[in-house]
């Protein structure tokens, strides 16, 4: 079946080329490639015109959610994959991805993985439940499997819902995108996956993973360049502020606790000491913040 691919480039000329490449080696077709270039200053744009992308260039840099929206608005077929450029087709899952979706009201994902093979932490639980104290206290390696991968739906082999996903590689009928938004236009970067999953849950649909379908990838080149220093209290900032609006002051509550707990938790079993202090710092300033 055809479908569409929308990616947002942003100072992503050297990722997009692999992107590109592993598309053609992999799929059995070209689908309709949508680049959205949002406030590059690489050749990113020009690659995905010389690769025959459909490609629209934005002024200035309106954010990733509002670039992602600008592509669906040109996507041709019943079913659009949101899709990274630092993403990579292992195989033809791409194509497997959006004929599951086809048809579906739910927003499909892949399994995604490390350059090395790994498994990325992809996949989570509704924010705000108090499952989320025992994944701090206790670690999820040790519990049995079902409550293990309650805790923790990454670790899933098979098909399963989740509370919410990250947007690296995305699947769903055209029509629900739009519907959705898929994302809000008014925020410019961070936790547009949260959202976009809490909203769709909301309207009654759900986030489904799909581990049997793996993409490759390699990880936020462009935020961690752009934000080396404040990027994680403008995150905690922004997570506190979807898990508020879409949940609840009560599940915020929960959710800051647990996220507490987890990293003093971390650091003080010397797990990533560093980062988890940061974390936890990160957190606290973002509490102070004014909403």
């Amino acid at each position: 079946m055809s479908f569409s691919v929308i990616v947002v480039l942003h100072d992503s000329a050297a990722h997009l080329r692999r992107l590109l490449d592993s598309l053609d080696e992999h799929l059995p077709a070209r689908p309709q490639v949508v680049c959205v270039d949002s406030g590059s200053h690489d050749e990113g744009a020009q690659i995905a015109c010389a690769w025959g992308a459909e490609t629209l260039v934005l002024e200035g840099n309106p954010g990733f959610g509002a670039a992602n929206n600008a592509g669906i608005a040109l996507a041709e077929h019943p079913v659009s994959v949101l899709l990274n450029p630092d993403c990579l087709a292992r195989d033809d899952g791409l194509a497997r991805l959006a004929r599951l979706a086809d048809g579906r009201r739910a927003l499909l994902v892949p399994r995604l993985l490390n350059a090395d093979g790994g498994v990325q932490r992809s996949a989570h639980p509704r924010p705000g439940g108090r499952d989320a104290y025992l994944a701090a206290l206790v670690p999820p390696r040790v519990l049995p499997r079902a409550l293990r991968e309650r805790l923790e739906p990454f670790r899933a082999d098979a098909p399963r819902r989740v509370g919410w996903a990250i947007a690296a590689c995305l699947a769903a009928p055209t029509a629900v995108l739009r519907e959705l938004g898929p994302f809000d236009p008014g925020e410019f970067l961070f936790y547009e996956d949260l959202d976009l999953c809490l909203r769709a849950a909301a309207a009654g649909i759900p986030t489904e993973l799909h581990p049997e379908i793996a993409l490759t990838h390699l990880g936020g080149h462009s935020t961690g360049a752009a934000f080396p220093d404040e990027a994680l209290t403008l995150q905690a900032r922004r997570r506190r502020t979807v898990v508020g609006r879409a949940l609840g002051a009560r599940a915020l509550a929960r959710d800051d606790r647990a996220q507490q707990l987890t990293f003093a938790v971390r650091a003080t079993a010397g797990r990533r000491r560093a980062r988890n202090r940061a974390l936890l710092a990160a957190l606290r300033a973002a509490q102070k913040s004014p909403s």
